[in-house]
């Protein structure tokens, strides 16, 4: 009896993984409502690559939410993940925890952390749902190469429930060739097709019910696809076991650009001042194609209002916002070897003009 009350006790977790831009947030948002909707109480931990949690903005101010910024998942998220989920547990009480993983990040890193957790805490690992952006994985399926493409065929792997998102931007036949290459990558996790990651909730938390390390991740390309992590000035904080073959540099003023692992990198621009709406948006239009994803909070100097904005896959959006606590004028953009002193330029030269 005792064993069985324990096991009530359990608080469920779900980690949300996806390559950068794939609409993890937008479920999560999601997720939450159908959980308070039910009477539940959610509690959210957001990892996110650059120092500012934007995508935490968009999630109720009354849902409990603990941050991972600015650090790499291989080198924090054992210790730090541990810390953090407690610390939710011991002071929120929490009906279900949700986990969002940087689109740069390994799940099976997180999963084996909150497996490890669960060895010390009653936390029981419901699913793993990976957000799979249908016209981003075609694209890359057509050149099968890069480390973009390894890391999010990676991320399909290690699912125990795939949505193949965004099919209003291809075709009936990609989408039917997009669904024998999820279920050839990974053939335990069902497919849910959607627009917008709009799914019947119900049936996605029902049918993810149960993680799967698929088999192929003990093989060699799992071994591979491990050091392909996302690594900042946490690294040297937190005592990383991975060899690094590059150099931090750390610049506070209104910039941080910073130097990553393999392919992926990262430049944080904090703004002295408010910029043109017009202006910036040509400038987001005309990001370079190594730069595919990009977010951020801004005060525009026409417009009264704060936005957020975010842009993936060559589409930008834009929504007014009044950020939670004190959130500086910033953008955070993601991509393979851009130029970074070619964006700072730009943006500065936007808040010139606007202070001239």
């Amino acid at each position: 009896m005792s064993v069985t009350s324990e096991k009530e006790k359990s608080v469920p977790v779900y980690i949300l993984s996806g390559f950068l831009g794939s609409g993890k947030t937008t479920l999560l948002v999601q997720l939450i409502e159908h959980w308070q909707q039910a009477g539940l109480r959610p509690a959210v931990v957001m990892n996110e690559l650059g120092e500012v949690n934007l995508d935490g903005q968009v999630v109720d101010a009354e849902v409990p939410m603990t941050e991972m910024l600015g650090g790499c998942i291989c080198c924090t998220v054992r210790g730090d993940l541990g810390l953090q989920l407690a610390d939710l547990v011991q002071e929120e009480s929490p009906d279900v925890i949700v986990i969002e993983a940087t689109g740069a990040a390994n799940p099976m890193e997180i999963l084996d952390a909150v497996t490890e957790t669960s060895l010390y805490m009653r936390l029981e690992l419901k699913s793993l749902i990976t957000v799979v952006d249908a016209a981003h994985l075609s694209g890359l399926y057509q050149e099968q190469k890069g480390q973009t493409f390894k890391l999010m065929q990676e991320q399909i792997r290690c699912a125990s429930v795939l949505i193949l998102n965004k099919t209003d931007r291809v075709g009936e036949q990609e989408i039917s060739d997009l669904q024998q290459l999820l279920t050839k990558w990974n053939g335990f996790a069902p497919v849910i097709q959607a627009v917008r990651c709009e799914v019947d909730m119900d049936l996605l938390l029902q049918s993810g019910d149960g993680v799967h390390a698929y088999q192929a991740a003990a093989e060699s390309d799992h071994q591979e696809a491990a050091t392909e992590h996302v690594h900042t000035e946490a690294c040297s904080e937190h005592g990383c076991g991975h060899s690094h073959e590059h150099h931090h540099e750390h610049h506070h003023e209104n910039h941080t650009p910073h130097a990553s692992h393999e392919h992926v990198m990262v430049y944080t621009h904090y703004f002295n001042q408010p910029v043109n709406s017009e202006a910036f948006e040509r400038f987001i239009a005309g990001l370079p194609r190594d730069v595919y994803r990009a977010k951020g909070i801004l005060s525009f100097s026409d417009t009264a209002s704060r936005f957020w904005f975010q842009y993936a896959y060559r589409e930008s959006d834009y929504m007014k916002i009044t950020p939670q606590g004190d959130v500086p004028n910033v953008a955070v953009f993601i991509g393979e070897h851009f130029d970074q002193a070619v964006i700072r330029h730009q943006l500065l030269e936007m808040e010139s003009i606007n202070q001239a």
